[in-house]
């Protein structure tokens, strides 16, 4: 019996120092009057999904519910945003006070607490399945004296309520954190109409703009944004107490979540249970650049709706990491400047004209004495607070203060405004012309002594300036901001018939980028011509494409990638520069992308093993992102019409930017399909309707997307492929699908990814290569097929061109010649 209590008191004392050394309340989900938590230790909810404790996401840490056993940690709620602890201790701690509440305390200070302002006999703290912490009566659980569903940050979990109390007035709304890293209340929130007949939801910039809406709710669905309710069961409720929303997850096989994140969108996030990793379901609004004041103060979003980038203002730096405190000057305003006791306003100062962007911030409304542009210009210079100001139809309107939501707009539109900016910080040949003053000011004696000399001088000017080449000098010229062309290129735009918004370069300075276009400057060659590499004087590296009078492509290919390419921005769209016109050239100037083509890299056995698996799926999502910015997203519904492996360019990063647009064509209307009896394209990669009838559609940029994601999984070329069966690499991959070997498909080269994976990808890129049209999906089905793993794919039906080799050579003695819809002109072509 001895033995037996030691050992017993032995088996305590180890226990006791084990949990010493974990400090963990493993499976407890109850925090009870007389217990505390401490930073070591959490409270986790009882069938594991969530889990409470402290977390340290900066300097300062937090108290927060989270999902258990995510390998990149979740957090849903935070009770101290607004009061962190600056350092945690052993002595930091949440319990029960003695009146009652749940509060977060040191040995000095208290940070935070539920304040329910009644004494409670018998509390304690349960942290529940569905996420909700619970203030409640030991006794009689369903007496609930506070919960965190009442009290919510950024995150709107299933079960929680989002709305507004008709008695107090209080709202539950989601707040953004203000950064990543930063807990604290960010500039975005979503918020439930106060309007009874729309019960819209909606998201707003700084408690007092709004800049999204869902639409009414019909009982079923929000106008605007039915697919809110594809995953999720929306409940109304609307009484005299309160009116808000609520929502249950249609599958219990997944975890789902909605998040008002620090970009400004309302994102919907799914996960399976037995994965336990995220994946972005949708989001609201659909493009960045519709959040306002996104990039903060003088800072604007480049014009990319699908995954856009802040930039400053000319003039202007980052002021962070992140972008929540937007941009600050460069160089201070003169007549800020504590050193300035002159007592003239102005003078130093000067504005930058701003095309095709949109200040959503309130601007006022200058005096009667501003009648016109110049007359608004020195209104904006009497005031040291004056930061820009516009004059248009509506008169002259001035902002003061930081400037907040700035858009970039079409480049058809006019929108300009004029930015104030210290004379330093002007672009050459912006700067106050101080020599007008002196000239204006020069005694009538001056000016006639000096009359004959002046008009030598601006004679010979004249004439020097009609010898010069017409266009811009690239070796100087700044990409980074937008500058108005000079006469020059105006004239030599209306000359030569066209219509877009780029700036035309001097063939001299072309040459001079070029080394005169040298050997070793070739970056290669394609059905365009020759592509050289340019630098510049700033150390900007360029491509310029050299029209090749051996080329099938002529002016009209020439001036079709300018005009389209030149309205199109996005992250994986290739960005033109600009344009060289001389009476025997026509040359294209792209930015400059140091990993070439996919082809260069896919296509070649000893480059291979560059392109891992990661990096395909990349490349695969980046193509789908920019097709489907061109076909439902961009100004100009566009065709692109020769999507091939050499037309995907790679940058320093291996990020795919889709090139070439010189056989694009706008899509026009509610059009399904247009007819051409011109056909081009590169045969490999076009759909059967398109080189047999001359039909084409955005279906048909689907078809040769699809035969590039079977090109990617497998590292072998559609056409020049040799195997026993097949005339083709789509034959191919369709006889080993069927018998249930598409993993076969895969290049040895890309690793060894999950099979599942690998297959889902075969089984997509089947989908798009399906004969009808009409079966293939579009580029927005095909994003949601990539970016949710949970949903399983519908069965491929089988390909276009997927005749094997034995079936022809049965066939042979039956085969005749025909014409194909007496098509006139046909150029199907290898480039």
């Amino acid at each position: 019996m001895l033995i037996t209590t030691k050992l017993s008191n032995l088996c305590i004392l180890i226990t006791a120092l084990f949990l010493l050394k974990e400090e963990k309340v493993c499976g407890v989900d109850t925090l009870s009057r007389g217990q505390s938590l401490t930073p070591t230790q959490t409270l986790i909810s009882k069938a594991d999904i969530f889990e409470l404790g402290f977390f340290t996401p900066n300097k300062n840490t937090y108290l927060g519910i989270w999902y258990k056993d995510f390998p990149e940690k979740t957090i849903v709620w935070v009770a101290n945003r607004q009061s962190p602890l600056l350092s945690t201790s052993s002595n930091s701690r949440i319990s029960i006070s003695p009146n009652g509440d749940l509060e977060l305390s040191d040995d000095l200070h208290t940070f935070w607490s539920t304040h329910t302002n009644s004494a409670h006999t018998t509390p304690e703290a349960v942290l529940l399945d569905n996420g909700n912490l619970v203030l409640r009566d030991a006794s009689e659980p369903s007496n609930i004296f506070w919960q965190s569903f009442d009290h919510p940050t950024d995150t709107w979990l299933p079960g929680q309520s989002i709305g507004l109390s008709r008695i107090n007035g209080q709202k539950k709304s989601l707040v953004s954190w203000q950064n990543r890293d930063d807990p604290s209340p960010g500039m975005f929130s979503l918020e439930v109409s106060r309007v009874h007949e729309t019960r819209e939801l909606f998201m707003m910039w700084n408690y007092s703009r709004i800049y999204w809406k869902s639409g009414a709710w019909n009982g079923a669905v929000f106008g605007s944004v039915p697919e809110l309710s594809y995953f999720l069961s929306f409940d109304f409720v609307d009484n005299e107490n309160e009116s808000y929303y609520s929502y249950s997850v249609l599958n219990n096989d997944v975890f789902s979540r909605l998040t008002t994140n620090t970009m400004g969108q309302l994102e919907q996030l799914t996960s399976l249970k037995t994965i336990r990793s995220w994946s972005p379901t949708h989001s609201q609004p659909k493009f960045r650049s519709k959040v306002l004041g996104l990039c903060g103060k003088f800072g604007f979003l480049r014009d990319d709706p699908l995954t856009p980038e802040c930039m400053c203002l000319r003039g202007f730096n980052r002021s962070s990491h992140d972008w929540s405190r937007g941009c600050s000057r460069t160089t201070p305003l003169w007549c800020r400047n504590s050193n300035n006791l002159s007592g003239k306003k102005g003078k130093e100062d000067g504005f930058l004209e701003i095309g095709g962007m949109k200040l959503h911030s309130e601007a006022i409304i200058a005096n009667d004495d501003a009648k016109s542009g110049k007359g608004c210009e020195l209104a904006c210079l009497e005031s040291c607070s004056c930061t820009a100001y516009a004059f248009g139809e509506s008169g002259c309107s001035v902002w003061e203060g930081d400037l907040f939501g700035l858009e970039n707009v079409s480049v058809n539109n006019e929108q300009r405004f004029y930015l104030r900016l210290a004379s330093t910080e002007l672009p050459k040949g912006k700067k106050q012309k101080i020599l007008e003053v002196i000239v204006g000011v020069l005694v009538p004696s001056v000016v006639l002594v000096s009359g004959g000399v002046l008009g030598c001088f601006y004679t010979r000017r004249r004439k020097q300036k009609e010898k010069k080449e017409p266009g811009e000098d690239i070796l100087s010229f700044d990409f980074e901001y937008s500058v108005r062309p000079n006469e020059e290129v105006t004239m030599l735009r209306k000359r030569n018939n066209m219509d877009f918004d780029l700036p035309i370069f001097s063939y001299a300075s072309v040459c001079a980028a070029t080394n005169t276009f040298s050997p070793e400057n070739k970056l290669g060659e394609g059905g365009f011509g020759p592509v050289y590499k340019g630098k510049l004087m700033n150390g900007q590296e360029i491509a310029l494409k050299r029209l090749s009078k051996k080329s099938g492509q002529g002016i009209e290919e020439f001036r079709n990638e300018i005009v389209l390419i030149a309205k199109l921005q996005h992250r994986n769209l290739v960005r033109l520069l600009g344009c060289c016109i001389d009476t025997n050239e026509s040359i294209l100037i792209y930015e400059y992308m140091p990993n070439k083509s996919l082809d260069f890299f896919l296509f070649d056995s000893n480059k291979q093993e560059l392109l891992d698996w990661n990096t395909r799926v990349r490349i695969v999502e980046g193509i789908a992102q920019g097709l489907l910015y061109l076909h439902e997203y961009s100004r100009l519904k566009i065709i692109h019409r020769d999507l091939k492996a050499s037309n995907i360019l790679l940058d320093d990063e291996m990020n795919p930017k889709i090139s070439d647009f010189g056989m694009a064509r706008i899509f026009g209307g509610n059009d399904s399909r247009t007819h051409t009896n011109r056909i081009v394209g590169t045969y490999g990669y076009m759909a059967p309707e398109y080189a047999m009838q001359g039909l084409f559609s955005i279906k048909s940029d689907v078809f040769s997307f699809g035969v590039l994601v079977l090109e990617i999984v497998s590292g072998k070329k559609n056409t020049g492929f040799y195997n026993t069966h097949s005339l083709n690499l789509l034959g191919h991959a369709w006889e080993l699908w069927i018998s249930g070997r598409g993993m076969e498909l895969m290049d040895p080269a890309v690793g060894t990814p999950a099979v599942a994976t690998v297959v889902r990808y075969v089984n997509l890129g089947l989908l798009c290569v399906q004969e009808n049209p009409n079966d293939r999906p579009n580029m927005s089905s095909v994003i949601s097929m990539l970016g949710n793993e949970i949903a399983p794919l519908p069965a491929p039906k089988q390909p276009a061109f997927s005749i094997t080799k034995h079936i022809i050579n049965s066939a042979s003695s039956e085969i005749i010649n025909c014409s194909v819809n007496g098509l006139t002109e046909s150029m199907i072509q290898p480039r």
